[in-house]
């Protein structure tokens, strides 16, 4: 395989036309909401746009990045003064042991994203409840924390998998984040509710990806190839919106392979899938940099410590059998 680097397209930066009485509710909703800022630790190679392109038995076998890149995202979020929640594979902690306690050392949250970033629509509930035990032990072996989150791979979680919440309860999760309410092509829920919600009585507490409501439909607004592609001003009107017209925190999401275009070039891999993966990737270390000083942010269990406490849980079940 080849190095690409992709070269820089920063969308220009124009000052916002706000109606002088839209200012106060812009600079009233910065003190008192934070947004949730997550990490879907990853590889470069692990990504499911490129999964017909390489084959799960090579990953051993290629370069990985994920500890370079993890490590510049840590100095970034140490220097804006962020806490975040990283959603890590098993499989990396299993290798990458002292990455995952770099990342409690300094302070955030960890979560995980299952062990082998396989769909959990794909698998059943007999291989999924293997495969968040393995990546929940392994994470807390390294980390020494408990670890509550729950992202599923390529937001594979949704109507096809009503067992899931279930599972997860079982398995001492307390929180997922792992449906997305759009459509998409590769995944999606745009019937799902766009606050946090209980899927079932059984089940742990849903905090799904942030959407915008326009023109009949959700769109997303919650970072990875989405914030990428769309003009920073309006992803930042997006997520504004959300905080001071729709009263609720939001969540942002990226990868580490998303701040390094030194990454290889996977060129025979399907030509959708390396738009998604490559474009602009040479601009989002800076853009991260604004949106870190645009919004206020937190972790997913400080950011949502209401929904996911043990007390809400029971309260939810009790509205539900009144």
């Amino acid at each position: 395989m080849s190095q690409a680097a992709i070269a820089p397209e920063v969308a220009p930066e124009v000052a916002p036309q706000a109606a002088p009485q839209a200012a106060p509710q812009v600079a009233a909703f910065r003190p008192c909401l934070r947004n949730a800022m997550t990490v879907d630790v990853e590889d470069w190679f692990q990504v499911q746009g490129f999964a017909d392109a390489i084959p799960r038995g090579e990953w051993n076998f290629l370069a990985s990045r994920v500890e370079a890149n993890t490590e510049q995202i840590l100095a970034q979020f140490a220097g804006a003064g962020v806490r975040a929640t990283f959603f890590t594979l098993g499989w990396i902690a299993e290798r990458y042991p002292a990455l995952i306690r770099r990342i409690v050392a300094a302070g955030h949250e960890l979560a995980s994203h299952g062990y082998g970033h396989e769909r959990v629509d794909r698998i059943g509930p007999v291989a999924f409840r293997a495969d968040i035990r393995r990546a929940r032990g392994l994470l807390e072996d390294c980390g020494g924390v408990p670890v509550r989150g729950y992202r599923a791979p390529t937001f594979s979680i949704g109507p096809h998998t009503p067992w899931a919440h279930g599972i997860l309860a079982e398995e001492g999760h307390r929180y997922s984040s792992s449906v997305f309410p759009v459509r998409h092509d590769a995944y999606g829920a745009p019937e799902a509710p766009r606050r946090p919600y209980r899927p079932r009585p059984d089940g742990i507490v849903e905090l799904p990806m942030t959407t915008c409501r326009a023109f009949g439909r959700n769109l997303p607004c919650s970072g990875g190839g989405w914030f990428r592609l769309t003009p920073y001003r309006l992803f930042r009107a997006g997520l504004r919106h959300v905080n001071a017209v729709d009263g609720r925190s939001g969540i942002f999401y990226f990868h580490p392979w998303e701040v390094d275009p030194a990454q290889p070039h996977v060129w025979h891999a399907d030509r959708l899938a390396r738009f998604r993966h490559y474009t602009r990737v040479s601009s989002m270390s800076p853009r991260l940099e604004r949106l870190l000083r645009d919004f206020h942010w937190g972790a997913m269990e400080d950011v949502f410590a209401r929904e996911i406490a043990p007390s809400a849980v029971a309260a939810d079940l009790h509205a539900m059998a009144g």
